[in-house]
């Protein structure tokens, strides 16, 4: 993989900087509703998306269901058509029409490899859209992380974007567009550098392989 130096400061993102090839959805009230959440809350999005109609975006590190609220706030203030898988259970009352309205896809989590072949389908089927995943899977401290999000983008030929919420600078930070070179811990490493100058909200919870960086 290949990236540019992710601690610098990033400029910040409006829906004017976003290209044409990039994926859309919703309207103007949802996008106020996704500004109005961000400002209430004080965060900002920052960092550059690639213009491209299809690609796989993760998220780390997970430590918080508040990363959830940052993140959906964001992809309705900019009004980006992100698909993310999440259990089905969070899928209930007022939460769950946000969720749908964010791009959410309910997941049964006992069947991994379920969800990847259908996400794998998806966006195989070439309508444009972006995957978003959290490779980590969990919030409490993960043992390793879930690579389906590698192997879908290697198979396709799609780059992958990483984002993370960081909580020192109350930014959702877009980190790096990697074009993966095949070789998963080489480019696995090259994702966790990017990620080691960001604060999560709960550091203790961080997985293993960020936390071994540390």
């Amino acid at each position: 993989m290949s990236g540019s130096e992710p601690n610098r400061p990033l400029p910040p993102l409006t829906p004017a900087d976003i290209g044409p090839q990039v994926p859309r959805r919703g309207g103007a009230g949802v996008a106020w509703l996704g500004r109005f959440i961000l400002r209430r809350i004080g965060w900002r999005v920052v960092g550059r998306l690639p213009d491209r109609p299809r690609a796989v975006m993760i998220a780390a590190p997970h430590t918080s269901n508040y990363d959830g609220l940052v993140g959906i706030a964001a992809i309705l203030g900019l009004r980006l058509d992100i698909r993310f898988m999440a259990k089905h259970s969070l899928f209930r009352g007022p939460a769950g029409w946000l969720l749908r309205a964010a791009g959410g896809i309910p997941v049964d989590r006992r069947r991994p490899g379920g969800v990847v072949a259908e996400t794998q389908r998806l966006l195989a089927a070439g309508d444009p859209f972006w995957l978003g995943i959290t490779p980590e899977g969990t919030r409490s401290g993960a043992g390793e992380w879930k690579t389906g999000f590698h192997r879908i983008a290697v198979e396709l030929g799609l780059p992958i974007i990483v984002v993370t919420f960081c909580y020192r600078r109350r930014e959702a930070r877009i980190l790096e567009t990697f074009w993966p070179e095949g070789d998963l811990e080489r480019d696995l490493e090259a994702i966790y550098a990017a990620l080691d100058d960001v604060t999560p909200r709960h550091p203790e919870r961080l997985s293993a392989p960020l936390k071994r960086r540390r």
